[in-house]
């Protein structure tokens, strides 16, 4: 398998062939994304309380916490998991979680900068906030111990707490705080400032490809 058999992926010549979302369907994301954006702030899936279910429509909270939780958990893992393939340092392999976990929605977001596509590059950037704000609710649990119990871990097994070893180890555990507080807050900024830029596209004046 040769390179330049993914090379339709970055094509420059298939951008301009490339259909973009119309006027309306953009602003139907914005609107989308808007009412997300509300929701979580309000319903953040990694730091909300243990609740009962009460009610039937409760049940769009438990599937929107589970989506989430299991998405970023997956590519979180897998992040690790490349360091389990390669022969990474121990260091390496606990960052790259984190690090595969953001990396991720950026580079899904490049790609759709590459061809064009404003709108699902903001959509990119959005996700990647909140795995950033995921990330720093990890990052503010590091004082509470070296090990993550089995009862809050993704794989229900008790395992290594990554910012506890990662913080120990660079002599910071200190300002976990701190640092999990300075990171939420570029979170949070990263996701208003992505909204606002859909706004901005999706009711500009801004003309669109011909199809």
């Amino acid at each position: 398998m040769k390179k330049s058999d993914f090379s339709y992926l970055f094509s420059k010549q298939g951008e301009a062939e490339t259909p973009l979302p119309t006027r309306n369907a953009k602003q139907m994301v914005f609107v989308l994304f808007l009412f997300f954006l509300l929701f979580y702030f309000k319903y953040k899936p990694y730091d909300s309380l243990p609740h009962t279910i009460v009610d039937f429509s409760e049940y769009i909270l438990v599937i929107y916490h589970f989506i989430i939780n299991q998405t970023l958990g997956i590519v979180h893992e897998g992040g690790h998991g490349v360091c389990y393939i390669l022969p990474c340092p121990q260091f390496i392999t606990v960052l790259n979680g984190s690090l595969f976990q953001w990396i991720f929605p950026l580079g899904i977001a490049y790609y759709y900068r590459k061809r064009g596509n404003k709108i699902a590059w903001y959509m990119g950037l959005f996700m990647f906030g909140i795995s950033m704000d995921y990330t720093a609710w990890y990052m503010s649990t590091a004082p509470e111990g070296a090990i993550v119990p089995a009862s809050k871990s993704f794989l229900g097994v008790d395992g290594l707490h990554d910012f506890h070893y990662l913080f120990t180890q660079l002599g910071v555990l200190k300002y976990a705080s701190l640092i999990a507080g300075m990171t939420k807050l570029i979170a949070h900024l990263v996701m208003i400032g992505a909204v606002v830029a859909m706004f901005l596209h999706a009711f500009s004046n801004e003309g669109e490809r011909k199809r």
